[in-house]
């Protein structure tokens, strides 16, 4: 089997925005590829909700679009990346990767897909961020860390809207440290960054949340960030052999018509 495209949504405890998001990005599939190969790839994180349930029931009406894999909750992390690993498996073309909580719109999708001839890793960054301020501010802490660490500067490296080559993100997983990160898209973000890959600045919009509730919250999140802050310190030693080998992918682009 191959796919034009797969989008990848981990959920978790969304029983009340659940079924309209599905519907609206599966509606995105069926308006702007209505002849190609694509899936929506929902892992159910160990949902305690109806999230399963009602992720179950909209199976029958798209068929050949919807998968659902239900896991026992691992995170956030873990349910991206193994869904990013489903898609892999599945020979898709490109890989797009968004969240379930309907912070997003399915028309920015298209700035991202204008530009994949020019970059096998595309990020978004949210113009204005509709998050707790305890969030916010470790946002930039987190930012900052990277420039610190890295020596490079992303403005949204862990955001959940960007799109990856399918050929460049199956070599991207084999470079990710095991076990999986906290929060392995910024792992990605910056693997990509510095094997030379650039459109990391596509300004879209981000909603405030209106349904369920942040998993993260308060003490946990400041404890959080400190684990991610060791592990991209840890991770510093192997940079240099991961980007050498991202380096000798050789990804083809479709001729443009």
């Amino acid at each position: 089997m191959s796919l034009l495209l797969s989008i990848v949504m981990p959920a978790y405890n969304e029983e009340e925005c659940i079924h309209e998001v599905v519907e609206n990005w599966v509606d995105l599939l069926n308006r702007q590829f209505p002849t190609e190969s694509t899936r929506l790839i929902v892992i159910n994180d160990g949902s305690k909700d109806r999230t399963g349930a009602i992720l179950d029931s909209l199976k029958p009406k798209y068929p050949n679009k919807l998968e659902v894999v239900h896991t026992p909750n691992g995170g956030h992390g873990n349910a991206v990346v193994r869904g990013y690993r489903h898609a892999v498996a599945l020979g898709s073309e490109y890989v797009f990767q968004t969240d379930s909580d309907d912070q997003f719109i399915t028309d920015d999708f298209s700035k991202l897909w204008a530009k994949r001839h020019e970059s096998n890793f595309i990020l978004g960054y949210r113009q204005i961020r509709f998050d707790a301020p305890a969030r916010l501010v470790i946002t930039r802490i987190l930012k900052y860390s990277l420039f610190l660490i890295y020596g490079t500067y992303i403005k949204d490296s862990n955001i959940p809207f960007r799109l990856i080559n399918g050929i460049y993100l199956k070599k991207l997983l084999e470079q990710l440290p095991d076990p999986t990160p906290f929060a392995p898209n910024i792992f990605l973000a910056v693997m990509a960054r510095k094997a030379g890959e650039k459109t990391f600045d596509i300004p879209i919009v981000h909603k405030e949340r209106q349904t369920g509730t942040v998993s993260i919250l308060k003490w946990k999140l400041l404890k959080v960030c400190m684990q991610s802050f060791q592990e991209l310190v840890e991770f510093r030693l192997a940079l240099g052999s991961k980007v050498k080998a991202l380096k000798t992918v050789h990804v083809t682009q479709p001729v443009k018509l």
